[in-house]
Parts: structure tokens; C-alpha cells; sequence
């Protein structure tokens, strides 16, 4: 059974699965992480959903506040061995949901060029790519989308 629990940056299945998005990261990122890893602390998440099956946490993603009506979302990972499963999705409609709770309109997103699953999923969700807003303008690497929410 998959679950999907909201909780904050502080819960330690959270921190270890950033851990494992990390290494991955770095691999895929090269010599680039370091520019990418400074855009990505975790200390003072509000918002943070974990997917668990069966009692294992598999995945995961949180949103953070970007201007007064959009959330960005950060830290979206899902165990390799649980991809193509639909678990993402589960973890996008997730947050999608709370954002809107909270009364936000819109979420955005960075992510980099060198990870096709993501970049599926996104496009797959309803995400549009945009221009690279505030730290990834002009970054080769990065590419941004946007999705209206309902």
C-alpha cells in the first residue's frame, strides 16, 4: 500500500532520502553540483511529503514559498528501484494539493537537463516549460517549469 504523509524538513526518513537524491545529483551533475547544491538546503522545510509502501519511505519532495501566489518545488526523489510506478505523480498531485490548501495559484520548478525521468514527469503532470527564474537565469544546465493550479 503507498501512503503519502506531510511533514517537515526535520523527519529523518526525509533527510536520508535527500541524502540518496544527492548522490545521485552529483553523478549526473559532475563538476555542476556544487552551483546546484548551495539552492538546496533542506533546513527550515514547512512543507515536505513522503511516500511510504508498506511502511518504507520510497520517495519524496517538499514545496517552499516563491513570491506570494507560487510555491517552487524542491527535493523531489523517488527510489530507483520504485521509478516508472507512478509514485512521483503521487508525490506532484500531493504537493499540487497542499499548495493549494495554503492558497497558492502556481508551482514552479528547476530541473536539470541531464535527468529525462524528470523532465518526463513534469511534462506528463501538465508542466510547461518557462524561462529560468532567479538563480537559474542564463544556467545552461537548468531548465524551469510552471503549472497553473485548479
Amino acid at each position: 500500500m503507498l501512503e503519502i504523509v506531510r511533514t517537515d524538513s526535520n523527519n529523518e526518513d526525509f533527510v536520508n532520502l535527500v541524502k540518496l537524491l544527492d548522490a545521485d545529483l552529483a553523478q549526473r551533475d559532475g563538476e555542476d553540483h556544487s552551483f546546484y547544491a548551495q539552492f538546496n538546503n533542506i533546513d527550515n522545510l514547512k512543507h515536505v511529503v513522503i511516500a511510504y509502501q508498506n511502511g518504507e519511505p520510497i520517495g519524496c519532495a517538499a514545496i517552499k514559498e516563491y513570491g506570494q501566489k507560487a510555491v517552487e518545488i524542491k527535493r523531489m526523489y523517488t527510489a530507483l528501484e520504485k521509478r516508472g510506478k507512478g509514485v512521483a505523480t503521487m508525490i506532484l498531485t500531493g504537493l499540487e494539493t497542499w499548495a493549494t490548501e495554503l492558497g497558492f495559484e502556481e508551482c514552479v520548478l528547476e530541473t536539470g537537463k541531464r535527468q529525462p525521468e524528470a523532465i518526463a514527469l513534469y511534462k506528463k503532470n501538465g508542466y510547461k516549460i518557462i524561462d529560468n527564474y532567479g538563480q537559474y537565469v542564463g544556467v545552461e544546465n537548468s531548465l524551469c517549469f510552471g503549472k497553473k493550479l485548479k
